[in-house]
């Protein structure tokens, strides 16, 4: 018998994966329907290609969105998370020992998250535009208006953040059930006038089409693909809901609200040509279009906290996973973790957005710039799968490769028909993924390398503890050394013993480790090990979807041998300042690396240490 608790648990995480999972895909009837038949590309509204169109829509949600995402892809959990760089970590466990494999899935990863970026950039975007893009429909006097009022919402939302989404977070579910309802209505009014439209359930339209016309076919999937953004945070976000609350969300409202709403689109254009300038909008009744305006930017409003909320998390867990350097967060909620602020990334991201509203101006421009990025993250997120995929059982792993081949060869016929917008504004994404995708490689490479010279430098830990360490003078209170290589001597005790001759009565070692799953079962996240009279080797495990809080954790150190008081207790840090040396990265790339480190947040700070309990060491490393 199922617990009555556990249904209402099941019932507040589907309202929640409403709110934030489905606020992206959720929005585009707003604009992927209406691209199909406008544009430099757009198909002349007859009843053969809306019905052609409307058969590609309702197949590519089923294949893409029902089948791969929510229903095969959230089986592959990285410990209950998801999302590109979850996978990464998975895949990457599973193919370590296979080198030229696990740097295919570390690259393929990486760029998969430096796409997200783009993605997350022009979501607000073209959603917020869309929906004010309603108030020159109601009446051309308020066209002059769109791109004002839109810069003026975009900026409300950034400039939120700081505060917290928790009280406005409990708004979105509700807000998102009306808005999936009204489209359902507005479609389901739209198609009892012209059921003739629902001829279009049958895959033979699109399959003709697609043989009488390869070409159109293959400009037309770039719309089709519109339908489908957003498909990735019903795995990224999976881990914040659980996969069941993602499903029972889609099947049980979005899916119908949207498949009704396109089909709703699809038989206005056939009782009108005219309304190809906005069929969403002109879906509705004169009296019921301010309301809708306001409905649909509320909606969009959702769509980009979630997108804005899925930046922080991606930038979090790359910093977590050693792809960015330590970075400044903020907690906006006292009693939910996963509630955090980066203020660097609400800042770039904000300008970004305003950028792109003043420069293409309107949702259709923008639509050439939005289907590259999602569709490549699409394709490595099939290849990921796929490698995980290959530990299956035999049946299982044979079934599951073929059905995720078939999605692979449709995501890159998605791909390669909307690198025809390129010109057009699908550069951009490319260009803003390989900026970041290096900025990503070359912190990983950099600290490789930092870590290479830091061994060829320091001394190793059992040289020290057999030398002459035992008659250096001992002074009153316990040093603990911040250490990335627990087989190394800190550079800070090697710099305090060169300066001031002293060791403390206890010195610890403390080396941090970022696990590549996302939370660390508190029982095994300490161990320490006492390596001679006063000097104790700890390590500290942490998931990359967990805070690295010291403080607390060296509390918990008592029951592991070491009672440690952080207010008593002196913290040394080294921080490294990198300089151009002979080989290794080229100039350009050390001194990226460089400024990388000058942005990094202070280690007491990041770890929460009492920060008049800290010391820092500099020291200089030629790379």
């Amino acid at each position: 018998m199922t617990h009555p608790n556990n249904h209402s648990r099941l019932g507040a995480l589907t309202l929640g994966a409403l709110g934030v999972v489905y606020g992206d895909i959720g929005t585009s009837p707003l604009y992927a329907f209406k691209e199909a038949f406008s544009g430099p590309h757009g198909l002349p509204p007859t009843e053969l290609n809306v019905l052609a169109a409307l058969s590609a829509f309702f197949w590519a949600l089923i294949l893409i969105i029902s089948i791969k995402y929510v229903w095969i892809v959230l089986k592959f959990d990285n410990e209950g998370e998801g999302g590109v760089l979850a996978l990464t970590a998975l895949a990457h466990r599973i193919t370590h020992k296979a080198p030229k494999w696990s740097l295919f899935v570390i690259g393929a990863g990486v760029f998969a998250a430096a796409l997200f970026y783009g993605d997350a950039v022009i979501t607000p975007a073209i959603s917020v535009l869309s929906a004010v893009e309603g108030l020159s429909v109601a009446t051309p006097r308020f066209e002059h208006l769109v791109v004002p009022i839109t810069i003026g919402i975009l900026l409300g939302l950034f400039l939120i953040q700081r505060h917290g989404t928790g009280r406005v977070g409990g708004l979105f579910g509700p807000v998102t059930i009306i808005w999936f309802l009204t489209l359902a209505t507005l479609g389901a009014l739209s198609i009892a006038q012209t059921p003739v439209v629902l001829q279009a359930l049958n895959p033979m339209h699109a399959l003709n089409f697609a043989l009488l016309h390869p070409g159109a076919m293959f400009l037309l999937l770039s719309a089709v693909f519109l339908a489908l953004t957003g498909g990735e945070a019903l795995y990224a976000d999976m881990g914040h809901f659980g996969a069941t609350a993602v499903r029972l969300a889609w099947y049980g409202l979005v899916w119908p609200a949207l498949l009704i709403n396109y089909f709703g689109q699809g038989a206005l254009l056939l009782r009108s040509a005219k309304a190809v300038e906005n069929p969403f909008y002109l879906l509705a009744p004169d009296w019921f279009l301010l309301p809708l305006v306001a409905l649909a930017t509320a909606a969009t409003v959702i769509a980009s906290q979630a997108t804005i909320t899925g930046a922080y998390s991606m930038t979090l867990q790359a910093s977590r996973l050693g792809y960015l350097p330590r970075i400044r967060l903020l907690h906006t909620s006292d009693t939910e973790r996963g509630q955090i602020y980066i203020p660097s990334v609400n800042w770039l991201m904000l300008i970004a957005v305003i950028v792109l509203v003043l420069t293409f101006g309107s949702s259709s421009a923008l639509a050439a710039a939005y289907g590259i990025a999602v569709s490549g993250t699409m394709i490595i997120t099939s290849l990921l799968t796929a490698v995980v995929a290959l530990m299956l059982p035999g049946r299982v792993r044979i079934g599951m490769l073929l059905a995720l081949g078939l999605f692979g060869v449709l995501e890159l016929l998605f791909f390669g028909s909307n690198l025809t917008k390129i010109l057009h504004g699908g550069w951009l994404p490319l260009v803003l993924g390989a900026v970041i995708f290096l900025l990503l490689t070359t912190w990983k490479e950099g600290s490789r390398m930092l870590a290479e010279q830091r061994r060829k430098i320091d001394i190793p830990l059992q040289d020290f503890l057999r030398g002459p360490q035992p008659d250096v003078p001992r002074v009153a209170g316990t040093a603990v050394y911040l250490t990335s290589d627990p087989t190394l001597v800190p550079s800070a005790l090697f710099h305090n013993l060169k300066h001031f001759k002293v060791m403390h009565a206890r010195t610890v070692f403390l080396n941090v480790i970022n696990e590549d799953v996302p939370r660390v079962d508190p029982a095994h996240r300490i161990h320490v090990t006492e390596l001679a009279a006063g000097v104790y080797l700890m390590a500290l495990r942490f998931g990359f979807r967990e805070e690295p809080d010291l403080t607390q954790a060296l509390a918990e150190a008592a029951d592991h041998g070491l009672d440690l008081d952080a207010m008593t207790t002196t913290f040394f840090v080294a921080r490294s300042t990198v300089v151009d040396g002979p080989g290794g990265l080229p100039t350009w790339r050390c001194g990226l690396y460089a400024w990388m480190t000058r942005q990094s947040e202070g280690a007491a700070s990041y770890f929460n240490l009492p920060p008049n309990r800290v010391v820092e060491l500099g020291t200089q490393v030629m790379l």
